[in-house]
């Protein structure tokens, strides 16, 4: 997030032209509606008045899923919050809720009748360099390379089988969500396209866009 990344924020253009792209795909395929995925602690739904802060990174800014329906809005994990703002920048797009996945990738049950569309959100291997969040790990940049693999293939398969201990040892905190994603997926035939791949700042990012075929 610019915001976030103040002087910084250019170093990241790339990233943040294909989350943009990859958004930009996942309407112009007119989903009826729309689930922004990623982990959470446990497997749940949020809806229509759910938010999400970065105050915690010092923006003052916070996102919804909609209008509030309710008093009681609670509150959106990371990777929601971010998909929901990725979404805000877009503009216009079907009704979304949020789909919490828990830590060993259960996903909360899920409408997928008609035209759906997933916004699956989280990173990969925090590990990747010695400037990285967590200490450097060898394994970091073979077990991104295995999920970039994944997405450039159209692969739910092994995107359903990620390893969600090693996931957690390289503090890789999309696993949960991928795996999730490949599960609800699996059998489909995808048109898939890898985005960008890079570790900015340590942190494997990964973009993708996946369209029925």
């Amino acid at each position: 997030m610019p915001r976030v990344a103040a002087g910084a924020a250019g170093e990241l253009d790339g990233l943040r032209a294909a989350c943009d792209e990859a958004v930009r795909r996942l309407l112009a395929a007119e989903p009826e509606r729309l689930y922004v995925m990623g982990a959470g602690e446990r497997a749940r739904c949020h809806g229509p008045g759910d938010h999400g802060s970065f105050a915690g990174y010092g923006v003052d800014l916070t996102v919804r899923l909609g209008p509030a329906r309710h008093s009681g809005a609670d509150s959106l994990p990371l990777p929601i919050t971010v998909g929901v703002w990725l979404l805000g920048r877009a503009g216009d797009h079907p009704p979304a809720a949020g789909a919490q996945v828990g830590p060993d990738g259960a996903a909360p049950p899920l409408d997928l009748r008609g035209r759906v569309g997933l916004l699956v959100m989280g990173d990969g291997s925090a590990r990747r360099t010695d400037t990285s969040p967590g200490y450097a790990d060898p394994r970091a940049a073979p077990f991104d390379a295995g999920v970039e693999q994944a997405l450039a293939a159209g692969d739910p398969a092994d995107l359903a089988t990620l390893d969600l201990g090693l996931g957690a040892e390289l503090l890789a905190a999309g696993v949960p969500a991928w795996r999730a994603a490949g599960a609800l997926l699996g059998g489909g035939r995808y048109a898939a396209e890898l985005l960008y791949a890079g570790a900015p700042y340590g942190v494997g990012y990964l973009v993708a866009s996946w369209v029925p075929r």
